[in-house]
């Protein structure tokens, strides 16, 4: 039996029959945890430009892993092409950093947490005085409802929530 995918370029990726498109986007995970080393790992493979920004010294690690850049400030990549994921809400710099991470037209901006839970960080910035508005546009909980547990549950959730957004997809199974 002879297909044709002369017009499903999903196909033909499928097929190797033509390159995968890529993304032209950057993720950024905010704070050296175990979900930022799956996020960075599976993020390179699906064609984004990969960046660890960790703001405490003593935690970070001791270079690049693989497939991403750590970098020590973050001015350079917060564009229109920039995912931001705060892979910790423990942390006592979320406030400050998102604040910072707010002021840049990044596309899109989450922290990790539960919806069963109180959010940490619209205390903080609103005790940093950043406007209702703008606290708005950080996504909390991230990553498409899969009941995801582990540093690559919880990778791979994000991951498919984020590219269901850029390809103006709902997500799930609803086609």
């Amino acid at each position: 039996m002879t297909h044709t995918h002369d017009e499903d370029p999903a196909c033909e990726v499928a097929h190797s029959e033509a390159p995968a498109r890529q993304a032209g986007r950057t993720l950024v995970a905010v704070f050296d945890s175990p979900v930022a080393d799956c996020l960075l790992r599976f993020g390179a493979e699906l064609g984004f430009r990969t960046i660890l920004y960790e703001p405490d010294p003593a935690r970070r690690p001791a270079g690049s892993g693989t497939g991403f850049r750590l970098e020590a400030e973050l001015g350079g990549y917060l564009d229109g092409t920039a995912d931001v994921v705060l892979t910790d809400h423990h942390r006592d710099e979320i406030g400050p950093i998102l604040r910072d991470v707010l002021k840049y037209p990044v596309r899109w901006v989450g922290i990790m947490g539960s919806a069963r839970h109180t959010a940490p960080h619209v205390r903080a910035l609103t005790d940093l005085g950043v406007p209702g508005e703008e606290i708005d546009r950080v996504h909390r909980p991230i990553g498409l409802n899969i009941g995801s547990q582990t540093p690559p549950e919880i990778a791979v959730a994000t991951l498919a929530g984020l590219i269901a957004d850029r390809n103006a997809r709902p997500g799930g199974f609803t086609f």
